[in-house]
């Protein structure tokens, strides 16, 4: 492909509007290609028998929003992740019964991932989906509360029996596990919304430098710098922006004096000694193809304070950031890469960030970029009955 230089006029609303394209290399242009295309196939959890099942999806968005699953009746899934704040709640930590160590997570395209949790204590979407449920700290519900609710509830149960085939049983960790089944088969249909970005990516890649030029040069400047100097992309690739993996990037592990956050290394601790985790007997892969990650994944001391990449489609449009909400705007995160200090790095781990030392002009464009991955959502609808 040839680099792709233009200068052109683009009639907008109201008039006409002079408007560049930058010159792109064919490197730069593949670089580019590879954040797409949007949105990807949609993928099936093997270890999930309702995965991807219209009846599965119905039951976990019902319960996804049923406070009864908590242990006070007060709090569902959706209290902590909203619909209308990007699947996240805008708090710097969290909050359920007390106020937590971590930032609420966003689950926009949550069902693309392979590891769970800041700290990848989860193996599949269904096993993080029981913690929450479990922790007293959070909605202290329980196996007997999810499984009282299932069986006591007429229309849960007939939307259980239409997701499993069968009426809701006497084994309540049973039907624990297939509450978080249900509610993963829901929050894996949150697939974010198509932005600038793609438009851009896809006219780039097609040559058609018409279109490709409506694209604001500063959002222009901050992907070149993305992919370029800064070398962003070394850890958020790929169409979702995250290579779904782990990093030390200098946040402060401290929780309060005398109490630190392990992050991946004791996520990794509590992932091995979790009923739930691939390795067990809920696992509804019968090739056990799923658990080749989980059998063979190393407990290593360098992963003491790494968290996981987050993705960066939807970035934009809600904060604050990091694992612990420390940063409040996007402005502060493009401030942290360009000024972090590799003594912040835990010493035993690969340094994947180095201090960028942008100028004021840098530092826009970059920001200018990271909004151009967002978009308003459309609307959702109102969900299905479980049973008419």
């Amino acid at each position: 492909m040839l680099p792709l230089v233009a200068s052109l006029l683009v009639a907008g609303a109201g008039g006409v509007h002079a408007q560049q394209l930058l010159d792109w290399s064919p490197e730069e242009v593949r670089a580019v290609g590879q954040h797409g295309p949007w949105p990807p196939p949609r993928v099936r959890d093997p270890s999930n028998r309702v995965s991807g099942t219209p009846a599965g999806i119905a039951l976990g968005e019902h319960l996804f929003n049923d406070p009864r699953l908590s242990g006070d009746g007060r709090m569902s899934c959706a209290t902590c992740h909203q619909a209308g704040r990007e699947w996240s709640d805008g708090l710097a930590r969290a909050r359920g019964a007390v106020e937590l160590d971590r930032r609420t997570p966003s689950l926009w395209n949550i069902g693309y991932l392979h590891w769970f949790g800041w700290d990848g204590a989860g193996d599949s979407l269904w096993a993080q989906s029981i913690r929450p449920l479990l922790d007293p700290r959070e909605m202290s519900g329980g196996a007997t509360r999810a499984a009282g609710l299932l069986r006591g509830d007429v229309t849960l149960a007939c939307g259980y029996e239409k997701a499993f085939g069968s009426k809701p049983g006497t084994d309540d960790e049973h039907l624990l596990v297939d509450t978080a089944k249900a509610l993963a088969a829901f929050q894996a249909t949150l697939v974010s919304p198509r932005t600038s970005f793609d438009d851009f990516r896809d006219a780039l890649l097609a040559g058609d430098r018409e279109r490709a030029s409506g694209y604001p040069l500063a959002a222009q400047r901050g992907l070149k710098l993305f992919i370029g100097e800064g070398n962003c992309n070394l850890c958020h690739l790929g169409p979702r922006f995250t290579n779904g993996e782990f990093g030390d990037i200098g946040i402060p592990f401290f929780v309060r004096p005398g109490e630190v956050d392990q992050g991946r290394l004791g996520g990794l601790g509590r992932l091995a000694a979790s009923p739930f985790n691939l390795l067990g007997k809920y696992n509804d892969d019968a090739t056990a193809n799923s658990t080749r990650r989980t059998r063979h994944v190393q407990r290593l001391h360098s992963n003491f304070g790494e968290f996981r990449v987050p993705g960066l489609r939807q970035v934009g449009r809600g904060g604050p950031y990091m694992h612990n909400g420390s940063l409040d705007t996007l402005e502060d995160v493009v401030r942290h890469y360009s000024e972090v200090s590799p003594d912040r790095l835990h010493s035993d781990g690969i340094a994947l960030v180095r201090p960028l030392g942008l100028t004021t002009e840098q530092s826009a464009d970059l920001v200018a970029f990271l909004r151009s991955l967002g978009a308003e959502p459309p609307a959702r609808p109102t969900p299905p009955p479980l049973c008419p």
